[in-house]
């Protein structure tokens, strides 16, 4: 592998740790309840492994830096989890309770992180618009999906409670905004592709 695209590897990968850390610091933010709802969205995470995949030709490169993104993400997100800054201590156990009570999420991005990769890669490529339109569809349904999905969780011990799956309106509205917005961007590049084709 040449220098520059070890560079875009290593990059991608650094960005994708900050935003897992970023994520959890968004959702210690006490004083904010939204902090919280913006942090316990999925589709984001669907949308950095399929940003990852844009980045190589390559679809099993594609694939392969999709799941690394995804898993430099959740590294980002245990490492502040963890941190002093949170006012814990590394340790075997914080890492092993971390990653067994993650377990479910952790499988999940063993599925869709080469997925979503595999996705953005096609979307590069080939403008396939499947697996762009299925990222946007990720941010559109997922409050709905959550709300039939999720039962209410009562965190009193942090000083709020959450009493629906996502609690904020404005978060709802931004995120299915943002769907629509990537499926507009998705339908407006092809049609420029087949264009200028």
């Amino acid at each position: 592998m040449a220098a520059r695209p070890r560079l875009t590897v290593a990059l991608v990968l650094v960005l994708s740790a900050a935003y897992g850390a970023g994520v959890q610091y968004l959702g210690s933010l006490v004083h904010h309840p939204w902090g919280a709802d913006v942090a316990s969205l999925s589709a984001p995470w669907l949308f950095l492994a399929f940003l990852a995949g844009t980045t190589q030709r390559d679809p099993t490169r594609a694939a392969l830096l999709g799941l690394g993104a995804t898993f430099a993400a959740l590294v980002g997100y245990f490492l502040l989890t963890d941190s002093p800054l949170e006012g814990a201590q590394y340790s075997f156990a914080n890492a092993h309770g971390f990653f067994v009570s993650n377990a479910p999420v952790i499988l999940g991005g063993v599925v869709t992180g080469p997925l979503f990769g595999w996705f953005g890669q096609q979307w590069r490529t080939r403008r396939a618009i499947a697996g762009a339109l299925a990222a946007a569809a990720a941010f559109c349904l997922e409050p709905f999906a959550r709300r039939a999905a999720v039962r209410p969780i009562h965190m009193l011990g942090r000083g709020y409670a959450v009493t629906s799956p996502i609690d904020s309106h404005v978060v709802v509205a931004a995120e299915i905004a943002v769907g629509l917005a990537l499926a507009a961007a998705v339908l407006v590049g092809r049609s420029r592709t087949r264009a200028s084709a």
